[in-house]
């Protein structure tokens, strides 16, 4: 399957639709080999890089960011460090599931799920929508959008899309446990 980058990204858009409208058919737009997995990280650093500097950009930083002194590369750095002790929990739920194989086509989907929920929010922002509306509608996005990649793109059972996600969640906490670490005091609110 070589498709060119616009067309990627144009299907994993319908891709990332479907999943949030629980399609069964989702995982036909995501190019779900190892070609996809390297389109999904550009996309996902492309996000991550966005998500760092709009805040700045637009005036927007947080009481937090600026008494963390968060600068966009320490903040694209803390969200590829959380990215990867989530991935590494996620990895050890699948293996222990036996679903291993499962990993590949997780990140691909996930990736660009991040990248479209991405976009929603910096729309969101520039509607000038309450950072508390935003946080609530971009968190159920998020959660319906795990699920279902959990559900569609990996095929998991019930059961194993709840410890998934559980495990994940722990990832990202023992990484913010770990990410606080490195910052100043004060940093996360403490």
């Amino acid at each position: 399957m070589n498709k060119s980058n616009i067309q990627e990204l144009i299907d994993a858009g319908r891709g990332t639709v479907a999943l949030l409208m629980g399609r069964r058919n989702a995982g036909e737009y995501f190019d779900l080999g190892l070609r996809g997995l390297a389109g999904s990280f550009i996309a996902f650093l492309v996000a991550a890089t966005f998500n760092a500097f709009l805040p700045s950009i637009m005036g927007r930083q947080t009481e937090v960011e600026h008494a963390a002194m968060l600068t966009p590369t320490s903040a694209i750095l803390m969200v590829i460090t959380l990215f990867a002790i989530q991935t590494a929990f996620g990895a050890l739920a699948l293996r222990q599931f036996g679903r291993l194989d499962g990993l590949v086509p997780y990140l691909v989907a996930d990736n660009w799920a991040t990248f479209y929920i991405t976009a929603l929010s910096v729309v969101l922002m520039l509607l000038n929508v309450s950072p508390e509306m935003s946080i609530l509608m971009v968190g159920v996005v998020v959660l319906v959008s795990e699920i279902n990649i959990a559900r569609l793109i990996v095929t998991l059972k019930p059961m194993q899309i709840a410890m998934f996600l559980i495990a994940q969640l722990v990832g990202i906490l023992v990484g913010l446990m770990i990410v606080g670490s490195f910052l100043p005091e004060g940093a996360l609110g403490q």
